[in-house]
C-alpha cells in the first residue's frame, strides 16, 4: 500500500507487529526514550510528509506515559507533514470516567479531557475498540471509529463451547444489557443480567440475578474488566443458581490488582479476552486465560480507511 506509515508505541509491540504483518508492511522507525527527569522523548526516524499515518498505542500498561508518548507521537508526525494521523487506541484510557456521577459533583470526566489533548495533539481520526460508554465518541469532533469485538466473540463461543446453542448470555451489570442482548439474539439464545449496587468504585456491594440459569452454560460477557471482583462474584451467583459451567469473555482484560488470584480461585471454565491488552505475563499465572487475537480487526479497519472505503462491514464480520 503505497503513502501508508505504521508505527507502534510502546504499550503493545505484538499487537502492533500483528497489524503491520497482516497488512503486508513494516512498521516505520521509532525511537521512544525517557530523558532522566523522566519526560518522554520520540524521535520518528523516517520521513511522513504526505504520508496517511497510523499510530498504535493501546491505553495499557503505564498509562499516563503511554498516553503521553502517543500524544507527542501524533505531534511529531503532525508538524513533519504527515497528510493525516490516525491514532489507533484498542483501549481507549480513561474510558470510565465518562460523566459526573450522583456522589460527587465534583468529578472530573477525564474521558472527554483525554478526547481534546488527542485533537490538540493533531489527531485527524481515531480508531478504537469497545469503548466503555459509546457516548465517548461524541467527545470528539473528529471521524471516531468505534469497532466491535462480537463478531470475533461470537466465532469464539461456536468454535469453542460444544453446548453453546443451550447456553444463556449474562451481563454481570445493567449497563452491559445492550451488549449482552446483541450477543444473544445473533446466537439465538436467551440472556440473563445481574443488578449489581456499588458503594465505591471497584467494590461491590450486592447482586441480584434476574433471568433463569439452571442447567445452563452461562457466558458472562462485558467490556472490560479490572480488579475481576464483579465477574468472580458473578459466577458465584450463577453456580449457586444453578448454572453448569461458567464463562467469562471481556473485550479489555485489564487484570490489575488481586485479579489474578480472585480468577484462580473462582469457578470459571475459561476467562476470554481479545489481545486489546498484553496478556502474556498473565497467562504465565493463569491457565484460564484465553485470547482472542483481534488484530486482523483493526488491521482491515486500517486498510479500508486508508483506502477510503466503509469500516461498517467490520461490525458484523471477521475478516478471513
Amino acid at each position: 500500500m503505497p503513502n501508508i506509515k505504521i508505527f507502534s508505541g510502546s504499550s503493545h509491540p505484538d499487537l502492533s507487529q500483528k497489524i503491520a504483518d497482516r497488512l503486508g508492511l513494516e512498521l516505520g522507525k521509532v525511537v521512544t526514550k525517557k530523558f532522566s527527569n523522566q519526560e518522554t522523548c520520540v524521535e520518528i526516524g523516517e520521513s511522513v510528509r504526505g504520508e496517511d499515518v497510523y499510530i498504535v498505542q493501546s491505553g495499557c500498561g503505564e498509562i499516563n506515559d503511554n498516553l503521553m508518548e502517543l500524544l507527542i507521537m501524533i505531534n511529531a508526525c503532525k508538524i513533519a507533514s504527515a497528510s493525516r494521523v490516525t491514532a489507533v487506541i484498542p483501549c481507549f484510557p480513561y474510558a470510565r470516567q465518562d460523566k459526573k456521577d450522583k456522589v460527587g459533583s465534583r468529578a472530573p470526566i477525564s474521558a472527554k479531557l483525554v478526547a481534546n489533548m488527542l485533537s490538540v495533539s493533531g489527531a485527524d481520526h481515531i480508531i478504537t475498540m469497545d469503548l466503555h460508554a459509546s457516548q465517548i465518541q461524541g467527545f470528539f469532533d473528529i471521524p471516531v471509529d468505534n469497532l466491535y469485538a462480537e463478531p470475533a466473540v461470537l466465532k469464539w463461543i461456536k468454535e469453542n463451547i460444544p453446548e453453546w446453542k443451550n447456553c444463556i448470555i449474562v451481563s454481570p451489570d445493567a449497563g452491559g444489557a445492550k451488549r449482552v442482548t446483541s450477543i444473544a439474539d445473533r446466537l439465538n439464545v436467551d440472556f440473563a443480567l445481574i443488578h449489581k449496587e456499588r458503594k465505591k468504585a471497584n467494590e461491590v456491594d450486592r447482586m441480584v440475578l434476574v433471568g433463569d440459569v439452571t442447567d445452563r452454560v452461562a457466558i458472562l460477557v462485558d467490556d472490560m474488566a479490572d480488579t475481576c471482583g464483579t465477574i468472580c462474584h458473578a459466577a458465584d451467583k450463577l453456580i449457586s443458581a444453578g448454572a453448569t459451567k461458567v464463562y467469562a469473555i471481556l473485550t479489555h482484560g485489564i487484570f490489575s490488582g488481586p485479579a489474578i488470584s480472585r480468577i484462580n480461585n473462582a469457578c470459571f471454565e475459561a476467562v476470554v479476552v481479545t489481545n486489546t491488552i498484553p496478556q502474556e505475563e498473565k497467562m504465565k499465572h493463569c491457565s484460564k486465560i484465553q485470547v482472542i487475537d483481534i488484530s486482523m480487526i483493526l488491521a482491515e479497519a486500517i486498510r479500508r480507511t486508508h483506502n477510503g472505503e466503509s469500516v461498517s462491514y467490520l461490525f458484523s464480520h471477521v475478516p478471513l
